[in-house]
C-alpha cells in the first residue's frame, strides 16, 4: 500500500512538471495578422487559437460615390491537429456597407473553412492552405456562391532579424452574370522586423488580378502593420494596421485593430 501511495505522490509531482515542460516548448504565438499576408506557421497540437478582427473599416470615394464598409468581430478560430496541420473556421458575425444613394446593407457575413499544412519548417518555411467559402452572407453582402482557393504561404528569415513573407494565391470565383467560374490571383510580399522585444513592425505590397468576364479588376495596396506581444503573456497578440490603395480599383484606405489569443 505504501508503494501505491508513493507512486501516486510521484505522479502528482511528475505530471505537472512534464506539462510545464511541454508548455515551455510551445512555438511563439504566430497569427495570420496584421497585414494581408498569411504565415506558414501552424497552431501547436492540441491548442486553440482565436484571431479577431475587432474593428475593420474601409473607405473609398470614386466617381462621386462614397463607400464605407465595416466589419466587426470577424474571428478566425484555429485548432492544432498535429505538428504540421491546423484546421480553421472564419466567422463574420456582423458587417455593414453604406454606399451613397443606396440603403445600407448589414448582417452576417460568409463563413470560410481552411486547413493549413506545413510542408517545410525552419528558416525557409512553406505551407499550403486550401480554403472554401460557404455563402451565409445576407443580400447585398455576398454573392450567394460557394467559392474557394489555395494559398502557398512562404517565409524566409533574413539577416538582422528580418522576415520575408511571400504569399501567392489562386481562387476560383463565380462570374457576376452567369453560373460559370473564373480565376483570380493574389500576391502579397512583406517584410517584418522586431522594433522592440515586444513590438514587431511590418510593411507589405499586395496586388490582385480578378479575371471577371464583365470587367477585369486590378487592385494594389501598400500595407503597414504593428503587432505587440506582451513580455509577460506570450499567448496574446494585439495588432493594428492600415492598407492604402495604390490605384483606382482599390479602396483608398482600410484601418483595423485586432487581437489574437492561444489557449
Amino acid at each position: 500500500m505504501k508503494s501505491v501511495f508513493a507512486a501516486v505522490a510521484a505522479l502528482s509531482v511528475l505530471v505537472p512538471a512534464v506539462a510545464a515542460r511541454a508548455e515551455d516548448q510551445l512555438k511563439p504565438i504566430c497569427a495570420d495578422r496584421p497585414t494581408k499576408g498569411t504565415s506558414p506557421c501552424t497552431v501547436d497540437p492540441g491548442h486553440w487559437q482565436l484571431e479577431i478582427d475587432a474593428v475593420d473599416w474601409t473607405h473609398d470615394r470614386s466617381g462621386g460615390v462614397t463607400t464605407d464598409f465595416g466589419v466587426f468581430a470577424s474571428s478566425n478560430l484555429k485548432y492544432g491537429v498535429n505538428d504540421r496541420l491546423d484546421v480553421e473556421l472564419n466567422v463574420t458575425p456582423y458587417q455593414v456597407q453604406r454606399v451613397t444613394g443606396s440603403p445600407a446593407a448589414q448582417g452576417f457575413g460568409d463563413l470560410t473553412a481552411r486547413a493549413k499544412v506545413g510542408l517545410i519548417g525552419g528558416d525557409r518555411a512553406v505551407a499550403i492552405l486550401p480554403f472554401v467559402k460557404i455563402p451565409t452572407a445576407g443580400a447585398g453582402l455576398g454573392n450567394g456562391a460557394v467559392e474557394g482557393g489555395v494559398v502557398l504561404p512562404t517565409a524566409l528569415t533574413l539577416p538582422g532579424g528580418v522576415s520575408l513573407t511571400i504569399d501567392p494565391e489562386i481562387d476560383a470565383l463565380k462570374d457576376d452574370r452567369t453560373q460559370r467560374r473564373h480565376a483570380a490571383y493574389e500576391l502579397a510580399v512583406g517584410f517584418s522586423r522586431p522594433l522592440t522585444p515586444a513590438l514587431t513592425g511590418a510593411a507589405e505590397l499586395w496586388g490582385s488580378e480578378n479575371e471577371e468576364p464583365s470587367g477585369h479588376l486590378h487592385q494594389a495596396s501598400f500595407d503597414l502593420g504593428l503587432a505587440w506581444i506582451p513580455m509577460k503573456d506570450q499567448e496574446l497578440q494585439l495588432d493594428a494596421g492600415t492598407n492604402l490603395g495604390l490605384n483606382r480599383d482599390t479602396p483608398a484606405v482600410n484601418l483595423y485593430v485586432g487581437v489574437s489569443r492561444r489557449f
